[in-house]
């Protein structure tokens, strides 16, 4: 290396770069890594070095040296690459690789309007410095280089305009706590402070990006998923678009419900007019979708929801198709169409089903979600009546357009209401469930908006987080996980600002909590276990028997401390009914495993003392956070050792979980040749989930005669999903070979907008 280069200093001053001083750090970096050379760091990095360079600029070649020799032959240069790049995180935003007091760290910013007051208001500065004592800074040497450049894009507190950086991921994860649990007192809010910081900062639990970005800022909107439901009716539209707009802005992603809307050429005003449909009401709402940038990169993201049997359903199913033209199509948002049994039922026995537009049948819409007997019984009378106006279509025919429309679009969802209702937290005739977010794990009840203001309404919002499945040594350490999730989980409720009174009525009532998995993938693999054969079932069904049992207990042991949510008398769990009272037996006949905790004490408990939070659990993409913990992502196999996802700073590669001693034993997606296994697996989940999974199904056209999947199959998939009581479909995933299928994934743009349930 030419010792004669210049380096620019900080200050413009130049000197001759100091090769050891950059040997050091590397050699630092390297320390009980495997398989890392930090001679190849240097001479790669050597390549780009010039006369004149920025201090900073060295830094980030060196970074980037070590981030490219990433492989599955030599791993640990993930880890490498992120110690060098915490080095200089810390350098950037401290002038110093060891942080400053907590105590002075927190003043600054406060008096700065970063952080939020209440932190100084409430913690004594020898409780700070207590919390100060117990961080453990050397944990941020456990990040992969793509989770140091998730946290330095997304997360930790910063300008950014100018980029600059204010403070270390242990500072992060000590403050939310510090803000969940403030109106906590005495030993007893120490005490829970430092468990949630353990758990985070070791990764047992992952946080979804509101949280780990806003919690200690002086914004308070946390929730992940907000739903909103629209009646037909003017007044009740404009306040959805309008309660649209204030969520977005906040970050969140946007469930809407239009299904009500009545058909194109309804009469209005006694035949005055004719009715315009649903889609100029729908393009009204994707307006409000895409009105506020979400961190100044793109629109905001929803789901709109509407059911099968809508008059105008053909024009409905084809809004996100790539043909036709402006004026007939809403490619920008997502659609979940929903289905029930007595649809199933016609398509198997190869009958028809008949379209309505909903204001012509009174009383079928709402039947549709709080009653499947009586909507049979109305359905059929409104068939027979000749003076309403429908259509009749053969039942196989739309089913097979919804799955072309789902397999070409890859985001027409599915959402099952019957199994949302019968096998949900709550009581259809009280609190019927009437759709899903944008997700779709979320199921909650909502009611339609007359004005922005209307304190009668019910803006259902979810508040998320995820355990780290493979970061769990015994299913014993649930109970405690759990209990610390639920604790922070129901602050933050109390902690944030609520934009419309709706929203923040159902919240207080309900306390919706939605408590997910990450790392399933690696959890299979390091047991030994497989998504294709069966090989899973049983330890699927221990674990979230675990999951829902222990998160149920937390919730019943906080409703003795503080009381049962307001409107807990509206759940099934008030009347003792779990879920595990209400799955589809079909699941027996792939896992007759017995139930291991004590049920019945916990009902009996229940029942007796009620539940703060009204649901518990759902499974969200954790498309996001699953790279802070170095985790394979929520639920899903991967798509090779090597996920790659593209960020402002490039590429970033990260590998599997202990890829060295696993790597015979992960299945990769398109090893599995079709959807049984992980359907059962769901279908497990299910059993105990109280509100949905964001369930995928995946297709290899290359398995198949002319590259093309028949859609015999797409339609048994469909069936078998509504036979093994799946509430929801989210992404349908086509192979398009372009990748070997070995080794390298490559992530698509999740439809979860940035910091919505992309955990």
């Amino acid at each position: 290396m030419n010792q004669d280069i210049k380096v620019t200093k900080r200050d413009g001053k130049k000197e001759s770069i100091d090769m050891e001083k950059i040997h050091r750090v590397v050699h630092w970096a390297s320390q009980d890594l495997k398989g890392v050379s930090v001679s190849q760091v240097e001479i790669n990095s050597q390549l780009a070095f010039f006369d004149g360079i920025k201090t900073e600029d060295i830094h980030e070649t060196i970074i980037k040296s070590a981030a490219d020799l990433i492989s599955t032959d030599t791993p640990d240069y993930q880890y490498l690459a992120a110690r060098l790049a915490i080095f200089h995180l810390r350098k950037k935003a401290f002038k110093s690789f060891t942080p400053p007091p907590l105590f002075d760290h927190i003043k600054k910013f406060t008096d700065l309007g970063i952080y939020d007051k209440d932190i100084l208001d409430k913690y004594t500065k020898n409780e700070i410095n207590e919390l100060d004592s117990y961080i453990d800074h050397w944990r941020d040497m456990r990040f992969s280089y793509a989770a140091v450049k998730q946290l330095e894009g997304k997360y930790l507190v910063q300008n950014r305009v100018t980029g600059e950086i204010h403070e270390s991921p242990q500072q992060l994860y000590i403050l939310v706590g510090m803000c969940l649990f403030q109106e906590y007192k005495g030993e007893t809010r120490m005490n829970i402070v430092k468990r949630f910081y353990d758990a985070v900062s070791l990764f047992k639990i992952s946080l979804p990006t509101p949280i780990m970005a806003g919690v200690r800022t002086p914004t308070r909107q946390f929730s992940s998923c907000v739903l909103i439901e629209a009646d037909d009716d003017l007044d009740s539209i404009s306040a959805a678009a309008g309660a649209i707009v204030k969520y977005v802005s906040q970050r969140a992603g946007i469930g809407i419900n239009g299904g009500k809307i009545r058909a194109i050429g309804s009469p209005i005003r006694g035949g005055e007019a004719t009715h315009t449909g649903c889609i100029p009401f729908y393009k009204h709402f994707h307006t409000a979708v895409k009105s506020c940038s979400q961190g100044g990169v793109r629109g905001g993201a929803a789901t709109l929801f509407y059911p099968l049997w809508h008059l105008e359903v053909d024009s409905l199913l084809v809004l996100k198709n790539n043909t036709g033209t402006d004026e007939n199509r809403i490619r920008h948002l997502d659609y979940g169409v929903q289905f029930n049994g007595l649809m199933y039922q016609r398509f198997l026995a190869d009958g028809s089903i008949t379209l309505f537009s909903p204001h012509d049948v009174p009383g079928l819409y709402d039947a549709f979600f709080e009653d499947q007997e009586e909507f049979k019984r109305l359905y059929e009378m409104y068939e027979q009546d000749d003076s309403i106006r429908k259509e009749s279509v053969k039942a196989r025919d739309i089913f097979a357009r919804f799955m072309q429309e789902r397999a070409n679009t890859g985001r027409v969802y599915m959402q099952n209401v019957d199994h949302c209702n019968t096998h949900g937290a709550f009581d259809p005739k009280q609190a019927a469930v009437r759709q899903s977010n944008l997700c779709m794990e979320i199921t909650l009840p909502t009611k339609p908006l007359y004005s922005v203001q209307d304190e009668n309404g019910e803006v259902a919002l979810c508040t998320l987080s995820a355990v780290n499945l493979g970061a769990l040594d015994s299913l014993d350490e649930l109970e405690d996980v759990t209990e610390i999730i639920v604790r922070a989980l129901d602050s933050l409720l109390d902690y944030q600002d609520y934009p419309i009174k709706a929203a923040e009525l159902a919240s207080m009532n309900r306390r919706t909590l939605g408590i997910g998995v990450t790392n399933m993938a690696y959890y299979l693999a390091k047991n030994n276990a497989r998504y294709s054969d069966g090989s899973g079932n049983k330890l699927i069904h221990q674990t979230f028997e675990a999951l829902q049992y222990y998160s149920l207990k937390a919730s019943n042991k906080l409703a003795k401390e503080l009381g049962a949510c307001p409107l807990f008398g509206e759940t099934k769990y008030a009347k003792g009914i779990m879920p595990i009272d209400t799955y589809k037996k079909d699941i027996d006949s792939f896992c007759a495993c017995d139930l291991e905790l004590d049920w019945d004490k916990l009902r009996s408990d229940i029942k007796t003392t009620g539940l703060r939070n009204s649901t518990l659990t759902a499974l969200m993409p954790c498309e996001s956070s699953s790279q802070i913990s170095n985790s394979t992502n929520g639920i899903e196999p991967p798509r090779g050792f090597v996920s790659i996802k593209q960020s402002k700073d490039g590429i970033l590669k990260q590998i599997v979980p202990d890829y060295e001693n696993l790597k015979n034993k992960y299945e990769m997606l398109w090893d599995i040749k079709d959807n049984e296994g992980y359907l059962q697996l769901c279908a497990i989940m299910q059993k105990f989930v109280d509100q949905s999974i964001s369930t995928n199904t995946h297709y290899d056209p290359s398995l198949f005669e002319g590259n093309r999947v028949p859609m015999k199959l797409f339609l048994m998939d469909l069936l078998k999903a509504y036979k093994y009581g799946i509430k929801t479909l989210y992404y349908h995933t086509t192979r398009d070979g372009a990748s070997d299928g070995g080794m390298e994934e490559k992530q698509d743009d999740n439809a979860c907008a940035d910091g919505v349930c992309k955990l």
